[in-house]
């Protein structure tokens, strides 16, 4: 298996595991109500279940996010070289007289 995918699925996987905590904080805390919800309705499981989904697509996607930001080179910050940062040129602003007549006459 290339190495991308197993970073990939790796830190997915950690994702995983950030959302089953975080939806077991939910339901062990009884935010909103939410194990009363869960237990005692027949719709309980699968909303379970959605949660459980839905938030491992988004701290999983956070999770690889991140890890795919932090690398970077070992010698990342030895070489100073962040360009000549010349001005950047503009156009000087110039009025533009411009006739107007208006259709009432003034009072």
């Amino acid at each position: 298996m290339p190495d991308h995918i197993k970073f990939i699925l790796r830190h997915a996987f950690v994702g995983f595991l950030l959302a089953l905590a975080f939806v077991g904080g939910l339901l062990y805390l009884n935010v909103a109500n939410l194990w009363h919800l869960v237990t005692h309705t027949a719709e309980g499981p699968i909303a379970t279940v959605m949660l459980i989904v839905f938030c491992t697509i988004t701290f999983g996607s956070a999770q690889i996010g991140y890890k795919i930001m932090m690398m970077g080179e070992e010698n990342d910050d030895d070489d100073r070289s962040g360009g000549k940062r010349d001005a950047i040129p503009t156009l000087d602003a110039i009025a533009v007289p411009i006739p107007v007549e208006s259709k009432r006459p003034r009072a």
